[in-house]
């Protein structure tokens, strides 16, 4: 096996807070349907930019938020509200984790 090419099958795309994602690619990403997504934005869940639904763009950030929410549902069974309220205190701990930090703690 020594000196053999191995292609695992494995690719993987960098996403950060500055990429420009549209709804088919959030979709594709989160392995969901759009009115999922759809769903998610109608609730608050996901704010992308863009007025209408063709026009829509989501970040890197609301790409991970949608990937989180769509397992909550599906894994979990939480629905969109327990959603929403499970993604504000993830938030929340993030931000005072951030603050502990930053504080030396």
């Amino acid at each position: 096996m020594a000196g053999e090419n191995v292609d695992s099958g494995l690719a993987g795309v960098v996403i950060d807070e500055r990429t420009q994602l549209t709804l088919a690619e959030v979709c594709g990403a989160c392995a969901t349907e759009a009115e999922t997504i759809v769903a998610l934005v109608e609730e608050g869940v996901l704010e992308p930019s863009g007025g209408e639904q063709h026009l829509w763009r989501f970040t890197g950030l609301q790409l991970r938020r949608a990937t989180v929410a769509v397992r909550l549902q599906r894994d979990l069974g939480v629905n969109l509200a327990g959603v929403a309220l499970t993604l504000q205190l993830l938030d929340e701990i993030e931000s005072l984790q951030a603050r502990l930090r930053a504080l030396g703690a």
